[in-house]
């Protein structure tokens, strides 16, 4: 039996996550803890998981429920031609009955519809870890996205003002007959492409943020968030035993989630099974029915007992069964899909954040370096008349992609190291 949840802890969590007042929508500085905490309050599809959950439980109250009793009152016998008699109401010559009606329910159906919808409650609970657990990723990678736009920005604002400066100079050279103008076209060009880039990644950034604010659930001046922690330290290990990966498995959200609905398949074939059981209903009946000189025939006061018993001549639920008996196969065929899909998860979260952590330690421990001595070796050099302006022009691009690339591998190492911790049931630090 799972463990219930009271309706003041899910009311609770649910207007939690439906009327939280705190905001940092005017705020333009962002942590990400600020951005996780601000998602967990605001987030549609997590508000919509916490209805799921009272939904869930007001299906288990319904479920608990008894069968209500059925109130009878009838009139019957009244003679048109000789009319109901003389006197009060109880002297009239009419046949009157007040009838009760209680279903008795056989075969644990009310105890197994309880706990089905019990089961699925906790289903749906595990639905809304899972969510949080999906947010906590969709949000970090959203954040790293924004800093790393931000960061794009920089780097090609810097390289088009560099442009700038030496199509400057180079006009210079020009004048001074120190330059071909072919040479000085070239720089034009590669300037002009450099402002291209400033606009391509002020459009990038834009996106980024429209993509966070919508995780973020708000959506008040989403041009203003900037994030203010930065990339993560490059620290990763990713050694997993077997048994801690079956344990890791086993603590999953979805994988409970999808246990639970098992388990309440399981249950659901044993409510099918159950219908088999007969149902009674038992009726106890007041009949008032006096005698008078048009009616001779009256009874006076009688009470009657009734019991109906279903007869199962035509059909004995053959196609419920059937069906409970289909629908546990598909519980646990899902189940097993989802094993082996937050398997497969784990494993590519692991090498996606081996290998990201990989390439940006290279970078950082020599490329990095190596292609900025390049570069600045190429522009000492050009400006001492020594190289030609495709020299420096492929040292200027090797150098921007470089920076690029690099920029690229620290955000992938962030949103692959947010994965894992994600999958592992890490908390998602920065």
């Amino acid at each position: 039996m799972y463990p219930r949840a009271t309706l003041v802890s899910t009311l609770l969590l649910t207007l939690l996550l439906i009327h939280a007042s705190a905001s940092f929508a005017g705020n333009a500085n962002l942590t990400l803890d600020d951005a996780l905490q601000s998602a967990h309050r605001q987030n549609h599809d997590l508000r919509l998981a916490g209805i799921a959950i009272a939904s869930a439980h007001a299906t288990s109250v319904m479920a608990a429920a008894a069968p209500n009793p059925m109130l009878t009152l009838q009139t019957v016998g009244i003679n048109p031609h000789t009319g109901i008699g003389a006197g009060g109401l109880r002297d009239k010559t009419v046949d009157s009955a007040v009838r009760v009606d209680q279903l008795i329910e056989r075969g644990d159906k009310r105890a197994l519809r309880t706990q089905n919808a019990m089961q699925l409650e906790v289903a749906a609970q595990h639905d809304l870890d899972d969510v949080q657990r999906q947010l906590g990723i969709a949000v970090s990678q959203a954040y790293y996205d924004v800093l790393a736009a931000l960061e794009k920005q920089t780097l090609t604002r810097q390289s088009a003002a560099l442009y700038d400066t030496t199509v400057a100079a180079a006009q210079k050279r020009l004048k001074a007959g120190d330059l071909a103008s072919a040479d000085v076209a070239r720089l034009q060009i590669d300037a002009l492409r450099a402002q291209n880039d400033v606009v391509q990644s002020g459009a990038d950034l834009a996106r980024a943020r429209e993509v966070l604010a919508l995780l973020l659930g708000t959506r008040d001046a989403p041009a203003s968030l900037t994030p203010t922690d930065p990339w993560p330290t490059l620290a990763f290990d990713a050694s997993l035993s077997p048994q801690s990966l079956d344990a890791l498995l086993a603590r999953r959200a979805d994988v409970l989630a999808a246990q639970a609905r098992v388990d309440a398949a399981v249950t659901a074939r044993k409510q099918a099974l159950a219908l088999r059981t007969r149902d009674v209903s038992v009726g106890v009946q007041f009949d008032h029915y006096p005698v008078s000189a048009t009616n001779t025939q009256g009874s006076g006061n009688t009470i009657g007992i009734a019991l109906q018993i279903p007869l199962f001549v035509r059909y004995q639920y053959d196609g419920e069964i059937r069906l409970a008996d289909s629908l546990r196969d598909s519980a646990e065929q899902s189940l097993a899909r989802i094993r082996d899909l937050a398997r497969s998860d784990l494993a590519r979260s692991r090498a996606d954040a081996q290998a990201a952590f990989e390439r940006i330690a290279r970078y950082d421990d020599g490329l990095l370096a190596a292609a900025r001595k390049s570069v600045d070796a190429t522009e000492f050099a050009f400006a001492h008349g020594a190289l030609g302006v495709m020299d420096v022009l492929d040292a200027r691009r090797t150098w921007r992609a470089t920076q690029l690339d690099a920029l690229a591998a620290r955000a992938d190492y962030a949103k692959s190291l947010a994965a894992w911790q994600a999958a592992t049931n890490e908390k998602i630090t920065p």
